[in-house]
């Protein structure tokens, strides 16, 4: 009997399983970009997110703010003829609260995405490491400065309500303004950083938290060491070993700020520089690392 011919099947024959093709627009990275840096913002006070997850945030946000609205209430019923408080002095005092806040939202802006590993996921659509990491710097150094600036715009309202004088307070509004803007870049950077570091949300917190406050208390228990054995000097310079101290010694040298280093013997202009040059590289660096960090994820 002949021998049938079984016939070779194409490999290049596409079968049209049944999905519709997109026709609508492209929108690109920047429209990913901005969606990115929208729901993190968002999800850093808790929007679109449960109950429970938005009382954390929203609790610090209202102990952010109850002081300067205490402190205009207090000006203006008494006729102060100047804040007791000064813009730039504001968020050193409740460095604390803002220490809680990042701890608890820079982890949970990528340590989620770390544990069910979405990073290929969100790098299999028009958007590159580059973009994850400046939405998600960008949203949690926005999310600082309104909890930052927040009481800072209270401060003012009422400094103007009070009747004080116009010029001073906007002097000191904007020099208010520029101060937290540097705190939040630095403190975002820093804590993504430490939180980029695990998948496990906890760790993040507790690391950042061990951080920002040990890296504190430490250096002022050395500089008020130094300072009782009337050794002035390094007061000024071991400022630059702790994040908010080093905001203190730029706002010091820079913003006209009263410093909070013992004696307040905080950096002159020169020293000043030293100390701007160090917050710039930690921001740098900070972003740096991040990029490195999710060119190895995104693998």
């Amino acid at each position: 009997m002949p021998s049938e011919t079984v016939p070779q099947q194409r490999a290049d024959v596409i079968h049209n399983i049944g999905y519709r093709h997109y026709d609508g627009p492209r929108l690109g990275r920047a429209y990913a970009r901005r969606s990115l840096f929208a729901q993190t913002l968002r999800g850093a006070y808790g929007l679109g997110r449960s109950g429970k997850s938005k009382v954390a945030p929203m609790l610090l946000f209202a102990v952010m703010c109850v002081p300067a609205a205490i402190i205009v209430s207090v000006a203006i019923a008494t006729d102060l003829k100047k804040l007791p408080v000064e813009y730039t002095r504001y968020a050193i005092m409740l460095q604390a609260v803002i220490g809680l806040y990042i701890a608890a939202q820079a982890p949970q802006a990528v340590s989620r995405d770390l544990r069910f590993k979405t990073i290929p996921l969100y790098f299999s659509r028009p958007i590159e490491t580059v973009d994850y990491v400046v939405a998600k710097f960008g949203a949690m150094a926005s999310a600082l400065f309104l909890l930052t600036a927040s009481p800072l715009v209270i401060l003012y309202a009422g400094a103007l309500l009070a009747k004080l004088d116009f010029a001073d307070q906007t002097k000191g509004f904007a020099q208010g303004l520029v101060s937290v803007g540097l705190l939040s870049l630095l403190f975002a950077g820093i804590s993504l950083v430490i939180a980029a570091a695990t998948p496990r949300r906890g760790f993040g917190v507790a690391a950042v938290i061990a951080v920002l406050t040990i890296s504190y208390g430490a250096v002022s228990t050395v500089q008020a060491i130094a300072f009782a054995q009337d050794a002035t000097g390094p007061v000024r310079w071991l400022g630059l070993f702790s994040p908010i101290t080093i905001i203190d010694g730029v706002q010091t040298a820079f913003l006209g700020a009263g410093s909070s280093f013992p004696g307040g013997f905080g950096p002159g202009t020169g020293p000043g520089a030293v100390y701007v040059l160090v917050l710039l590289g930690l921001i740098a660096g900070s972003f740096g690392l991040l990029l490195r960090r999710y060119r190895k994820v995104g693998l």
